[in-house]
């Protein structure tokens, strides 16, 4: 019995072990895909629309092609502006407040010397003319590179220049981290990597809840072997202190909010930004009590030590006393405070209505997130946006809730394997 008991609780051990790592592998994959994919280094860096608007000028300058039909309104609407042109020059010229000698002089040159008919009859050359230099393929590079210098002038001045050398400073470490040159390949490599993971995670998870439920068949097998049962029982709180560090140090639950698509026309080019991350956390029950505690406010601390008191010290000492109580000597079997934390401190211990507030702080989370960020849908012809949320209780949560009730079911054990000792 306890050699087998033993090769089960190091599968379980080994599973757990497991899934904590991979749980710590996938929070920082899934930490560095939100950051290089950061709504500040994407919608909002100037980066990312430096070469965005880069491509348009070269595209919509360099590639101008113009139809014979475009050419032919466009020339109509150049001569149109000529000749507006002319008939204001006309009419500054020989307005009548023109009384000094040298406005009648200049008022007298034109009437006699310029002929604004003919001037007008040279419109359409000039036009056509103009439309020649346009279509131009050197005044195009040169229209093109004069607008990139502009966008270039910008990007020199102080601050742009300190964001953009930090922000590839940044971007650069994690590309050298993942061996990758590009963002695109990035992400790619990322959530291979997470599809591998998660798949590794809960068949962990699943491997470690499949030994409690071989654990508990042999509990109701040999439930009329008292000789078995403190072999078990401690065999059983061993397995329980197994889920209970992997329930409180693996991730618990992950807040993910995300522009999933944002898609508009600018100059007539479509302007795409893909996966905007808004907000991702991650965290363990641990990881949780760690933060309430260092913060700063009281209420916040407060609520830590709640937490850490009632969620995980207590579970760990009921656990710890209900082994002393069954094996222990006489004295200590009878201590008060380890009889307390062995059958009593069931109803203080607080780690099931924890797991019950976490399951509420989900479904309210989640139906936040839904209807906040489908508000952000934009359906129109122009843009295009298309949020998303991926918040999801993790194998962490599992496990945890697997303890809870695995820890019920001992006390039950217990009360039944000790039946004049539960008073």
């Amino acid at each position: 019995m306890i050699i087998g008991l033993s090769l089960l609780l190091i599968g379980e051990g080994y599973f757990g072990i497991q899934l904590h790592e991979l749980s710590e592998r996938q929070e920082r994959l899934k930490k560095d895909f939100a950051d290089m994919n950061n709504i500040n280094l994407g919608l909002f860096s100037v980066d990312q629309w430096h070469d965005k608007v880069e491509h348009i000028i070269k595209h919509q300058v360099r590639d101008l092609n113009i139809t014979a039909q475009e050419k032919k309104a466009l020339q109509k609407e150049t001569e149109g502006v000529i000749i507006a042109l002319i008939n204001k020059a006309e009419a500054l010229v020989i307005k009548p407040e023109k009384k000094s000698l040298r406005g009648k002089l200049v008022k007298f040159a034109v009437k006699n010397f310029v002929n604004v008919d003919t001037i007008k009859k040279q419109v359409p050359g000039m036009a056509r003319t103009m439309m020649k230099k346009i279509d131009n393929p050197n005044n195009k590079k040169q229209l093109s590179k004069m607008a990139l210098q502009e966008l270039d002038k910008f990007e020199q001045s102080d601050v742009i220049d300190s964001i953009l050398t930090a922000n590839a400073v940044a971007i650069n470490k994690v590309y050298k981290k993942y061996k990758v040159d590009s963002n695109e390949q990035l992400n790619q490599k990322i959530q291979s990597e997470l599809k591998r993971i998660e798949t590794a995670t809960y068949t962990y998870c699943s491997a470690m809840l499949i030994c409690i439920v071989l654990l508990l068949t042999l509990w109701w097998i040999f439930r009329k072997q008292k000789a078995l049962h403190a072999t078990l029982f401690i065999m059983s709180l061993l397995f329980a202190f197994i889920l209970l560090g992997v329930g409180l140090t693996a991730s618990m639950i992950e807040v993910d909010a995300r522009i999933n698509a944002l898609d508009f026309v600018l100059l007539g080019q479509h302007v795409s930004f893909p996966d905007q991350v808004l907000f991702f956390e991650s965290k363990s029950i641990l990881d949780v009590v760690i933060i309430l505690v260092k913060g700063t406010a009281i209420d916040s601390i407060l609520v830590g030590v709640l937490i850490l008191v009632f969620s995980i010290l207590f579970p760990i000492m009921k656990l710890s006393s209900t082994g002393i109580h069954l094996l222990g000597r006489k004295s200590w079997a009878e201590n008060k405070v380890i009889k307390y934390f062995a059958f009593q401190s069931g109803k203080w211990s607080m780690a099931d209505v924890f797991v019950i507030a976490i399951l509420m702080a989900y479904i309210g989370l989640n139906g936040l997130l839904e209807n906040q960020l489908q508000q952000l849908n934009v359906p129109v012809n122009s843009l295009t946006m298309i949020s998303t949320h991926n918040t999801a209780l993790q194998p962490g949560y599992i496990i945890f809730i697997a303890f809870v009730l695995f820890g019920l079911i001992l006390s039950t054990i217990l009360k039944f394997i000790t039946p004049n000792d539960a008073s």
